[in-house]
């Protein structure tokens, strides 16, 4: 108990000598992603269903390069068969998990009611990961609680993971759900499934 005393002591020390404002600044830096998202999210739900769909996507796309890294979540998503893909096939899949990203957004806040979005103050250190804990909140609903795990990198601090409820990751459910369709070694059967998606979510506004 003792030792466990002195160790908890001892980080707390750590914590301490970093000076307060460069906490601050960092956590700023961290968070400014997540309010940048939640920004554009409200504003495209304000903006609503009568501006078409092609115009809110190709709104909301820059927002999403800048805020997530699409790239390693996509990676971290397929798992061991990434490093099987050709270059070509590489892009193709990249070109088409963004564009299911960008629409999945844009059919899902295509609507005001009034919702909140709250991102708390503090952030929370796991590992060389930082977590940016959310809240949505509707009029008449209860919180949606909504981490994000932020990795830096030379474009900043940007999204790899979400986890909802703080434990269940998005990206584990995207490689139980893309694993079936990685079964043959292919990337084929995958992007002709996001584009098919892209399609549905668009009602038909944007092609497979």
């Amino acid at each position: 108990m003792l030792g466990l005393r002195r160790r908890t002591l001892l980080l707390a020390g750590a914590a301490l000598a970093i000076p307060q404002s460069a906490r601050a600044q960092d956590t700023a830096a961290i968070r400014k992603p997540i309010l940048e998202l939640y920004a554009a999210l409200e504003a495209l739900m304000r903006t609503g269903q009568a501006t078409p769909f092609q115009t809110r996507c190709n709104t909301l796309a820059p927002v999403i390069d800048r805020v997530y890294d699409l790239t390693t979540v996509l990676r971290v998503s397929v798992g061991l068969g990434w490093a099987k893909f050709d270059d070509a096939s590489r892009a193709d899949l990249t070109e088409a998990f963004r564009a299911f990203t960008v629409a999945s957004f844009v059919a899902n806040f295509d609507k005001f009611e009034g919702e909140k979005f709250d991102v708390l103050a503090e952030t929370r250190v796991v590992g060389s990961d930082r977590v940016v804990q959310t809240r949505i909140v509707s009029q008449t609903g209860e919180p949606i609680r909504l981490d994000y795990v932020m990795q830096s990198s030379d474009a900043g601090w940007r999204v790899t993971d979400v986890l909802l409820d703080g434990t269940i990751s998005r990206v584990a459910v995207q490689r139980s759900d893309f694993r079936a369709l990685l079964s043959h070694g292919s990337a084929e059967a995958l992007i002709a499934s996001l584009r098919r998606k892209v399609k549905n979510l668009s009602g038909g506004a944007i092609a497979a």
